[in-house]
């Protein structure tokens, strides 16, 4: 494991896509609400505020126990925490924004424009939620997007859309069905990780439809700081950098040639 520090290097830059394959971008940033969480006060300061933001759903939060007994595991118990905060939907139906007691989580849904147009609605509702919460810091910031990348029908040579590509045992020379691959990465000198996770979107008919590939990265801090809008900012930049880095290394040349 390489212990010297990474370059996150601005100059490097990425291919356009115009057919970019990503179904949700989603900026997350969990906190602690300061301020008294109260239902009707949230709700009212926020409903005002968003009226380009009709639809709006309350949501509480719930805790899930599972017990074991010696020889299995018991039937979970659900226990209801109370209101815990708002989902707000846009008119369009392409942006989502849940203000939580404890976490501010914004979605872009496709088409996706561009990373400013995300950033700027996002930063935007975050300063509402900063005034109405008021959080200390931030416990975690996460820059998640979900790619669906289509293979056209009948066709399974994975090497030629994602790399490193699914093999099966050396010794077992069958056709794959199906993979599931999650990993974890960090990025030495900056406090960041890196979840990334491959895998499949089968439909009924495959013949006809074909195979997509889902290809997830979640760029997250791994350290709490201070609330400080510069730094936010900086930090998003990096972020993005690093999640077009981890799509751009993943993906193979056919699936490239398909998204310009």
């Amino acid at each position: 494991m390489a212990d010297t520090e990474f370059k996150i290097d601005f100059t490097q830059t990425f291919p356009h896509l115009d057919r970019a394959p990503i179904i949700e971008a989603v900026i997350e940033i969990r906190t602690r609400a300061q301020s008294p969480w109260e239902e009707s006060n949230v709700t009212q300061r926020l409903k005002a505020a968003l009226p380009e933001y009709p639809t709006v759903h309350s949501m509480n939060a719930v805790q899930l126990e599972m017990g074991f007994e010696a020889q299995a595991p018991r039937q979970g118990a659900v226990h209801e925490l109370g209101w815990n905060g708002l989902r707000f939907q846009s008119a369009d139906k392409l942006h989502v924004v849940q203000f939580n007691r404890g976490s501010f989580v914004f979605s872009r849904l496709r088409p996706y424009e561009t990373w400013e147009q995300l950033e700027k609605e996002a930063t935007r509702l975050w300063q509402l939620h900063v005034q109405v919460a008021s959080p200390s810091e931030v416990q975690r910031l996460g820059v998640r997007f979900i790619n669906r990348i289509q293979m056209p029908a009948q066709e399974t040579r994975f090497e030629e859309y994602i790399d490193p590509h699914p093999e099966t045992p050396h010794n077992l020379d069958l056709p794959l069905l199906n993979f599931l691959y999650r990993e974890t990465l960090i990025v030495p000198g900056h406090n960041y990780g890196i979840n990334l996770t491959r895998t499949l979107q089968i439909p009924q008919n495959r013949i006809v439809e074909g195979i997509a590939i889902i290809l997830d990265i979640d760029v997250f801090t791994m350290q709490p700081f201070p609330l400080d809008d510069a730094d936010l900012e900086r930090r998003l930049t990096e972020m993005r950098w690093l999640k077009n880095k981890s799509f751009f290394g993943t993906i193979a040349s056919k699936a490239l040639e398909g998204l310009r």
